[in-house]
């Protein structure tokens, strides 16, 4: 069995940071949005090359999927996520985004180069492999969910994938720091649409028409109710609404209103019920008011679950290349969405956090830019989660 110290890792990565900070900054410059990476791949693709590592390419969108076929029994896979956000950068760095009103605010230009760093290491040892490894380049993180596109593709077969691991910076952690979490990591999320019908009249004479303003405001009042009424206090539900529209003119009674939000849960079984409680509300109180609602849910990413048993192997591996004091484990789940878990559904899976915390804003903003000594600590565990797979799967 193919045996490295971390010594080795450290010096495997010191090697290379600096392409992979090179990288980074060539993808920061170009960020483009769920499905629309047509730069990106042919940037991924043109270091994919210079490795000289194979890959494959899908149809249907722009994700990629490089691999190192070792002859093993058993297949690893790693992924990272590559779009951006609609947002313009604020942040006054050499590198800034040359698409106005897209940009790097989540970190993915960070786990692209991390997983191009890491193909580079891999494949420069791959007569030494004891184990398969699949790199997973997938697009819409932030819109659609890329991970279900590239599972329909077959990236999980041809050969099997028995286990994969994925990352995401974490601006609220302190650089060096890695971060596990079993049990839970991520909430589900659903797309809530309803549609609050009334009938239009004179506002001065409210008596001959039906008010869908005053219904729906009574609906979204009453659906907050759900969580704090209808919810076990000890369980983590979110019900928010973004979007409100209805009305034409201040004089006439409005006849629609169209009510958009978000569905946050970390189990099954509330997912189901908050859904159902959704529908019965915001219908019976509509009818009350003589309209009518509509409701139609989308369903979003599944819950995100870590193996404990990955988690345990990811913090045993972090341990020995980062130590101790650099380690931390999360209590609570998080209610943001990540699609990484339609992988974790499908086969044993692990997702953790590298701080990148600097002085800057959250993910999500126009002012985000990550600490870029991050990207030698995700470097480092990701190389070490492969190459000591045959001491888990001993365990």
């Amino acid at each position: 069995m193919f045996k490295i110290t971390s010594g080795k890792i450290k010096e495997m990565s010191e090697d290379i940071i600096d392409w992979v900070i090179q990288i980074r900054r060539d993808l920061h410059r170009t960020p483009e949005l769920g499905l629309s990476e047509f730069t990106t791949k042919k940037k991924i693709l043109k270091y994919l090359k210079e490795i000289g590592i194979e890959y494959t390419c899908f149809e249907y969108h722009t994700g990629v999927m490089a691999f190192v076929d070792a002859g093993a029994e058993k297949t690893v896979a790693l992924r990272a996520d590559m779009d951006g956000l609609p947002l313009i950068e604020d942040v006054d760095i050499p590198f800034k985004s040359e698409n106005y009103g897209i940009m790097h605010a989540c970190g993915h230009d960070a786990h692209t180069a991390i997983l191009l760093g890491v193909c580079r290491a891999i494949y420069s040892i791959k007569d030494e492999l004891n184990v398969n490894v699949k790199f997973f380049f997938q697009p819409a993180e932030e819109t659609i969910g890329g991970a279900r596109l590239m599972i329909e593709d077959g990236c999980m077969h041809a050969p099997k994938v028995d286990c994969i691991f994925g990352l995401h910076v974490d601006p609220t952690l302190e650089t060096g720091k890695l971060e596990v979490k079993y049990g839970t990591l991520n909430a589900s999320t659903d797309t809530i649409n309803i549609s609050v019908l009334g009938k239009n009249g004179h506002a001065g004479y409210p008596q001959f028409g039906i008010d869908a303003i005053v219904a729906a405001s009574h609906v979204i009042t009453a659906l907050q109710t759900i969580v704090s009424r209808n919810v076990d206090p000890a369980d983590s539900v979110v019900l928010s609404f973004g979007v409100i529209q209805g009305g034409v003119k201040e004089n006439i009674t409005c006849d629609a209103v169209n009510i958009r939000g978000t569905l946050r849960t970390l189990n099954e079984k509330n997912r189901i019920f908050v859904k159902q409680r959704i529908s019965e509300l915001s219908e019976l109180i509509a009818k009350s008011f003589g309209g009518r609602a509509i409701v139609d849910i989308e369903k979003g990413y599944p819950v995100l679950v870590n193996d404990d048993s990955v988690m345990d192997y990811i913090k045993k591996n972090a341990t020995e290349v980062l130590g101790n004091d650099k380690i931390v484990v999360r209590e609570n789940s998080s209610l943001g969405a990540e699609d990484f878990s339609y992988f974790s559904e499908k086969c044993r899976g692990g997702f953790f956090h590298i701080g990148c915390g600097t002085t800057s804003s959250l993910l999500h903003t126009a002012t985000f830019n990550l600490n870029e000594d991050c990207l030698i600590v995700g470097l480092m565990v990701s190389i070490k989660n492969i190459l000591s797979f045959g001491d888990m799967e001993e365990e």
